[in-house]
């Protein structure tokens, strides 16, 4: 299942080849089996992609993705757009599931009588919401969003009665961040496409209907007390059906850098299938195990290895044919690899041993404009037939991608960005660090890691800096072989001089300007807290007299060029942040999932990495979010004239609740989660995770309370640079 909100990621691509293995499995042994993909187009837009209009489409938020037109003429909607773009990619991969659409299973009214089900038992659905998902439901809370008969939206609708033929529900302007409803109140009965059932409720009621007996997910879906503990609870205990088997798998991300979809190759699907043939990219996906992550990074040998690892297993397969296939270890491994082969064709296999050009081969002699078709008949010792002569132009074709665009030949004459401030400073320090270095391996490499964990960047990134700088290159030979190669000395003023090329405006962030807050009438951090996490540093500031407004244009042409310079980014890159992996011990620390509640530098990147695109709020929140996202420091910000002084960062006290932003329901704390309080009460939940309604900053806010949160690896002096970028963008 899969809702198609915009552009469906190529890490969607290993759901769909991990069931179609299952399915053709089963088949191959008799078994009968249905194999379904379902697009979820019932779901609502709570996000323009950035790729897309966003004056032309926000007006769509909270709508369900069927009833919102396609970005391009010739579908009958935006979910179909997206949708059959991903499905055919994935037949070119040679899955062809029956595909299912949400809506169509509730135009129909086979979804009625799970609906039913589910809102008759409602007191047992928040009994498990409560014991499974340790989620609290309102009394009056039913799991079922109407599309709204006045405006049309699903995000926004809040159902609070049923009385076994209609709900009763309303649309709420402030339900969501996303969406504003329009406060129509109304009853209606809950069938066919006048809603849908909530999520968690949605996918076992799917299951159900369609008669689902198998389904693995993501692992994230798999955590404990997630959407598949909660479904396979709802099947037992309310819909009386039996829950799928299920297991878990590690995602696919794309590494690749320099990944554009200005140049038609980028990080969907659809872009990411055009790097290689079908045959490969399916064994590509088979070939690995699902619980190892993968990552697919184009550059470099990343390519013609693939080919030659495929090439390696074709052999395994003739073997096979030919029944010369070894005893003992080596055939189980040989025999392994002829299997990989039988369950990655995108075409027919060959029945019999043909030649198969090797891709490494092809790559060069096109560089050096030899002529393919003699110099491999000449190697064959004689004519190719017609299969390895299609072989052969399938070969040349993707060979010509691989040169244009994923060499080192075409890596060395692309244009460098400049480089940012943290990498210069990651220069500087690295230079600092090397002049009291041996001519030695071992204590130069030593002396590289450490200043890359003194640093704010993750490994690959502060290793692609020194590259550009000692190389003009994206990668090169090892650092240590490098560095001594082109002279410690040398190195070390190389280093300095690209590291001093910082602007005078990134100078002055750098100087300690910002005086220590000795007032507790104003902000203190409890001494109970400071003392279990000593490395927390606060930084504070009061800005009055502000003017919010809903948008300002110059702000959104600064996110969509901060989202534009983040189109590479990934969830792995994301996830090695130093930053974020800080937040998450803190986290950890408190008893929290942070795959379930992400800090919010993580969750703001997560969804430009993942293409959903960023809300837009107003011009306070949007801008404090651009810095939170350039600075990955976590911050928050409150509207001033609502807190009652004094504020403390402290541990919740048994009993303490929190009225969070969007929510109908009060929020128990728990007595391990970090929180902001003042006299009424806590503004904010798990380190500005999320904040309180009460104190929430609006278009009529005047004053402005900032608060910004680091925690182990995060510097007092990335405080600074967070709070000073952040008072800026307010002023």
């Amino acid at each position: 299942m899969k809702t198609p909100s915009g552009r469906i990621h190529v890490g969607s691509l290993r759901g769909v080849i991990v069931h179609d293995l299952l399915y053709k499995v089963l088949l191959e042994n008799k078994v009968s089996a249905k194999f379904s993909y379902v697009f979820n187009d019932m779901d609502p837009m709570d996000a323009v992609p950035s790729y897309l209009d966003q004056k032309e489409y926000q007006k769509y938020a909270g709508f369900p993705l069927f009833k919102i037109p396609s970005p391009v003429s010739g579908y009958d909607n935006f979910a179909q757009y997206f949708a059959k773009e991903f499905v055919e990619t994935f037949e070119k991969l040679n899955c062809h599931p029956q595909i299912v659409w949400s809506s169509k299973l509730y135009a129909g009214g086979k979804m009625n009588s799970a609906i039913k089900e589910i809102l008759d038992k409602a007191d047992k659905v928040r009994e498990i919401y409560k014991r499974v998902a340790n989620a609290h439901r309102a009394d009056d809370w039913f799991p079922y969003q109407v599309i709204c008969e006045n405006c049309g939206k699903v995000g926004t609708t809040y159902v609070y009665r049923w009385d076994g033929k209609y709900v009763w529900y309303r649309c709420q302007t402030d339900m969501v961040v996303w969406a504003q409803g329009c406060n129509y109140k109304g009853k209606i009965q809950p069938i066919n496409t006048n809603g849908k059932l909530v999520w968690k409720l949605d996918w076992p009621a799917h299951w159900k209907v369609i008669g689902v007996t198998i389904e693995c997910s993501g692992k994230d879906h798999m955590s404990k007390g997630g959407s598949y503990d909660m479904g396979q609870t709802i099947c037992r205990e309310v819909l009386n059906y039996p829950s799928p088997y299920a297991f878990g798998y590690e995602w696919f991300t794309v590494g690749g850098k320099k990944m554009s979809s200005s140049k038609g190759i980028g990080t969907s699907a659809k872009e990411v299938a055009s790097i290689l043939p079908p045959d490969i990219f399916r064994f590509f996906l088979v070939r690995s195990s699902i619980d190892t992550h993968l990552d697919f990074d184009p550059y470099g040998d990343t390519i013609p290895k693939i080919f030659d690892d495929y090439d390696r297993c074709m052999r395994a397969y003739f073997d096979s044919l030919e029944n010369i296939i070894p005893e003992g270890k080596e055939g189980e491994v040989l025999s392994d690899f002829a299997r990989i082969i039988q369950l990655s064709p995108v075409r027919p296999l060959p029945q019999k041993r043909i030649f198969i050009p090797r891709f490494r081969t092809v790559a060069n002699i096109l560089k050096n404009k030899g002529d393919l078709l003699s110099f491999f008949e000449k190697q064959k010792g004689e004519k190719l037939n017609s299969e390895e002569r299609e072989i052969l132009e399938e070969r040349e074709l993707f060979a010509q991608v691989y040169l244009k665009n994923y060499t080192e030949e075409y890596l060395s004459t692309v244009q460098k960005e400049p480089l940012a401030t943290s990498h210069k400073e990651f220069l500087k320090l690295l230079a600092e660090n090397l002049k009291f270095a041996k001519k030695d391996k071992n204590d130069i490499k030593k002396i590289i890691f450490n200043s890359i964990k003194q640093s704010s960047l993750a490994p690959k990134i502060a290793f692609k800096a020194l590259y550009q700088t000692l190389l003009a290159k994206e990668f090169g030979p090892k650092a240590v072989d490098l560095i001594l190669e082109f002279g410690l000395d040398k190195a070390v003023r190389k280093l300095e001089e690209k590291s001093v090329e910082i602007t005078p405006r990134e100078k002055v962030a750098k100087k300690r300007l910002i005086a220590n807050l000795n007032n507790p009438d104003i902000f203190s951090i409890d001494k109970q807290l400071a003392k279990k996490f000593a490395s927390i540093k606060i930084g504070v500031a009061i800005i009055k007299n502000v003017i919010i407004e809903k948008t300002d244009k110059e702000l959104e042409n600064n996110v969509k060029e901060f989202i534009q310079s983040q189109q590479n980014l990934t969830t792995k890159e994301i996830g090695e942040y130093k930053e974020i992996q800080s937040y998450r011990r803190i986290y950890k620390e408190m008893g929290v999932d942070w795959h379930s509640r992400r800090p919010s530098p993580e969750a703001l990147l997560r969804r430009i990495a993942l293409k959903k695109g960023l809300y837009s709020i107003n011009t306070c929140v949007d801008a404090y979010n651009l810095v939170v996202m350039k600075y990955r420091v976590s911050s928050g910000a409150f509207d001033l004239d609502k807190i009652k002084f004094p504020t403390i960062l402290r541990f919740p006290k048994e009993g303490e609740q929190i009225l969070l932003l969007g929510d109908k329901e009060a929020t128990n704390y728990t007595t391990k989660e970090v929180a902001y309080f003042d006299q009424v009460g806590g503004y904010n939940i798990d380190f500005n995770y999320r904040d309180a309604q009460r104190t929430a900053v609006t278009e009529k806010t005047k004053n402005l309370l900032i608060n910004i949160d680091g925690v182990y690896d995060i510097t007092i002096e990335q405080v600074e640079v967070e709070l000073t970028g952040i008072v800026q963008a307010q002023t």
